[in-house]
């Protein structure tokens, strides 16, 4: 699992049918630090995640493990929204300050 912070959304409306009434997702790639990097995913929304969110996210075949991505063409997938994370016991996110 990585982290990252959803900065937008990608709207096509052409795709593949497997595809269809799925949300994708553009997600800004953040290290441990909560740091962003000059990194960028493209993901399928399954938990409803919003804009500025920071969120939990797979790749490769892992991506394709969830109800909403299974045996569907996708890299990856945003599966959880981060509430709070501490690293060596300080806090470095927390959602609702």
């Amino acid at each position: 699992m990585l982290i990252g912070q959803v900065v937008g959304s990608v709207v096509a409306t052409q795709k593949d049918e497997k595809l269809a009434e799925r949300k994708l997702l553009l997600v800004q790639v953040h290290d441990l630090n909560n740091k962003p990097k000059d990194q960028y995913v493209v993901a399928v929304d399954s938990v409803g995640a919003g804009p500025h969110d920071m969120v939990l996210y797979a790749t490769g075949s892992s991506a394709r493990q969830t109800d909403i991505t299974d045996g569907r063409p996708c890299d990856a997938v945003v599966m959880a929204v981060v509430d709070s994370w501490d690293l060596g016991g300080e806090n470095v996110y927390e959602k609702w300050s």
